[in-house]
């Protein structure tokens, strides 16, 4: 029997997306809210008071009725993964890109093989000797 059990990890696939609870989510807002709020109260912009009592609503429904703050916790979780989508591609391609190419490029303009990977048609073995030589045969016996 090769089931699962034989292993410390769990392979069988989780399909399920956890979002954030409604209360962290209405905590979060409600700090948002806030810290806008009490910029524009600060720089003296209009209609501060609007962000500092949605800042108070959302803290509310986070503590006393979170049920309000569900449909709006799925549409954050949805905007995030469609983020995640865009985004995460487009950052994997600026660093590969910005670095990896670049570094390509110049190794190959100077003429350096790090991995030795040149076919080199006049060599008997590619092998190469460790220096200094590695430990004795008899201490590869049981190693675990």
């Amino acid at each position: 029997m090769m089931g699962s059990e034989r292993f410390h990890e769990d392979f069988t696939r989780q399909d399920d997306d956890p979002r954030p609870s409604e209360r962290s989510l209405g905590i979060t807002f409600a700090a948002v809210c806030a810290i806008i709020g009490l910029i524009k109260l600060y720089y003296g912009e209009k209609f501060p008071i609007v962000w500092l009592l949605a800042a108070g609503a959302f803290l509310f429904c986070a503590f006393f009725w979170p049920a309000p703050l569900r449909p709006l916790g799925i549409l954050w979780h949805r905007l995030g993964y469609l983020l995640f989508k865009v985004v995460n591609p487009i950052v994997m391609a600026i660093l590969y890109f910005g670095t990896v190419v670049p570094i390509g490029l110049i190794l190959r303009l100077t003429g350096n093989d790090p991995l030795r990977l040149k076919i080199d048609r006049g060599c008997a073995s590619y092998w190469l000797n460790r220096e200094p030589p590695g430990p004795a045969a008899q201490e590869m016996k049981n190693q675990f």
